[in-house]
C-alpha cells in the first residue's frame, strides 16, 4: 500500500511540473503578442498624426500637403511597448515610422504612409 501512494505522489508531481512549464510557455507567447499589438497601436496613432500634419496648411503649423517637416512629439518617442522614430527622411508623398520593441530589440515594426494616408505595416524579427 505504501508503494502505491509514493507512486501516485511522484506521478502527481510530474503532472504539476508539466502544467507549470506549459503555463510559463503560454505566458511568454502571450506577452510577445501583447507587445506586438501595443507597438502596432502606437504606430497607427503616430501615422494618423502624420497624415493630419500633411493635410494641415503651413499657416496652421502643418505640412501643406507634404510629410516633410513632420516630427514625432517628444512624449510619444517611447512608451512601455517600445521606441519610435522616423525611418529615413520624409518626402512630400511618403513617410516611414519604425517601432522597436522594448522586450526584444530584434522585433521591429515599420509603418509606411503614402500620399493618400494609406498605411501598411511590416514586421521583422517576430
Amino acid at each position: 500500500m505504501g508503494q502505491q501512494q509514493i507512486l501516485l505522489i511522484i506521478a502527481g508531481v510530474i503532472v504539476v511540473g508539466i502544467a507549470i512549464a506549459v503555463g510559463i510557455q503560454q505566458f511568454g507567447a502571450n506577452s510577445s503578442a501583447s507587445n506586438k499589438d501595443g507597438i502596432t497601436s502606437s504606430l497607427t496613432s503616430l501615422s494618423a498624426d502624420a497624415y493630419q500634419y500633411k493635410l494641415r496648411p503651413s499657416t496652421l503649423g502643418g505640412g501643406n500637403n507634404s510629410y516633410v517637416g513632420f516630427a514625432i512629439p517628444t512624449k510619444l518617442l517611447s512608451d512601455d511597448n517600445g521606441t519610435y522614430g522616423i525611418s529615413g527622411s520624409p518626402s512630400p508623398t511618403s513617410l516611414q515610422i519604425k517601432g522597436t520593441s522594448s522586450v526584444n530589440s530584434v522585433w521591429v515594426a515599420t509603418i509606411t504612409l503614402d500620399s493618400t494616408g494609406l498605411s501598411t505595416i511590416a514586421y521583422t524579427g517576430w
